[in-house]
């Protein structure tokens, strides 16, 4: 809706997106959609706001605390508040509505058309607009208004009943992939819905769901199931069709090794002072070995026990085997490598301290996305979005 962006602006300048997005799953793909240059404003309560400004870590100052866990998935936005049980504040979020390119929730199903901002409504209003829409389960069906969070939905998608090991309790994993890998389906869809746009003038209704984005993620267990009609099982770090593809404990540390290809399991049988195993026929070929897999560690966890992680690894990298050191996030954030490709950028927080932060992990050439902006105090642009927006 506004003007043409220039050749070297980031490629999302000038689309506007007003966010409804509360905790993780709405808010991380607001944050991306504002990395690559869009107008972002969020919307929030006015008493508190969205309730991850609360979740410590707290950074502390004289002058105001402010969540870092907030601010690592709102930064380069701008925040407005609104009283959802005002009707002087809902015209006025309606009004904003009809300026937008993009509105972005993650309510459950039903909120936003109970408050006369659902998608028909707004559309009615601004054929143009790009409705996404991110819930547990989507917007029509069994469970569409059953509450979800990240652990629920891992639960529910079959993720958790191959994660861990074989006959232990069952785990998440560690990273809430349900709600970022929702987030990152949802900007796909609207990117999609807005070179479609291009086109037609029509904007879209995008019903993105934590269940669905989970089940999408796992082509290679869903097609496992369809292809054989057997259940995938938890392996730990093993490989249903690969070794050594996994974990291995060498004298002081796990490491990890992933020969994914004969060649490759070769040089390991080189490495290790065992090369007839790589002519062994029940480690022949790659199926073999990934059948065989628990035959075949009893050969390599004597060797690897032997040496250091570090002394294995410094052999594998220089013979081109795949491999890498078990990383906590303090030796990631750490990396020279990281380091390198500047991942890891200053940010200014409105409480007057400055922290760090993993800007936009990727890279278009000719586009400057190292820059992060400020992450939003509660409320702080209302008056100039309203001035920019509606004049």
């Amino acid at each position: 809706m506004n003007s043409k962006p220039s050749s070297s602006s980031r490629p999302l300048e000038g689309l506007r997106v007003l966010e409804f997005g509360q905790i993780a799953a709405g808010p991380f793909a607001g944050s991306l959609l504002a990395d690559l240059g869009a107008d972002v404003v969020k919307v929030e309560r006015p008493d508190g706001g969205d309730g991850m400004r609360v979740w410590p870590p707290i950074n502390q100052t004289d002058k105001a605390s402010y969540s870092e866990n907030f601010a690592s998935v709102n930064r380069n936005k701008r925040s407005i508040t609104a009283d959802m049980k005002s009707a002087a504040d809902l015209a006025h979020l309606k009004a904003l509505a009809t300026k937008t390119d993009i509105l972005l929730e993650n309510f459950r199903p039903g909120v936003l058309d109970r408050l006369g901002l659902g998608y028909d409504t707004l559309a009615a209003l601004n054929p143009g607009l790009i409705y996404c829409s991110i819930s547990g389960y989507g917007q029509k069906g069994p469970y569409a208004h059953k509450g979800a969070f990240d652990v629920t939905v891992q639960a529910m998608s079959g993720l958790m009943s191959v994660t861990g090991e074989q006959g232990a309790p069952p785990v998440k994993a560690g990273v809430p992939v349900g709600d970022f890998g929702a987030g990152l389906y949802a900007v796909v869809c609207i990117l999609a819905s807005v070179h479609k746009r291009h086109a037609t003038g029509i904007g879209a209704r995008i019903d993105c769901s934590m269940l669905g984005g989970l089940l999408g993620m796992a082509a290679l267990q869903t097609s496992e199931f369809f292809g054989t009609g057997q259940v995938p099982r938890r392996l730990g770090s093993a490989h249903p069709r690969n070794a050594p593809y996994k974990a291995f404990k060498a004298s002081d540390d796990y490491f990890v090794i992933a020969a994914g290809n004969d060649k490759l399991w070769q040089t390991v049988c080189e490495l290790v002072g065992l090369p007839e195993l790589a002519e062994a026929p029940e480690f022949k070929t790659q199926l073999d070995r990934a059948r065989n897999q628990e035959q075949m560690n009893t050969y390599l966890d004597p060797v690897f026990a032997k040496r250091g992680a570090r002394q294995w690894l410094a052999l594998l990298d220089k013979a081109g085997v795949p491999c890498a050191p078990i990383n906590n996030y303090a030796d990631i954030l750490n990396d020279p490598h990281v380091m390198a490709m500047q991942w890891v950028q200053a940010l200014d927080l409105p409480n007057g301290a400055s922290t760090q932060t993993l800007g936009f992990p990727m890279r278009i050439e000719g586009v400057d996305l190292l820059k992060v902006n400020t992450p939003p105090a509660l409320g702080e642009h209302n008056d100039e979005v309203s001035r920019q927006w509606l004049g």
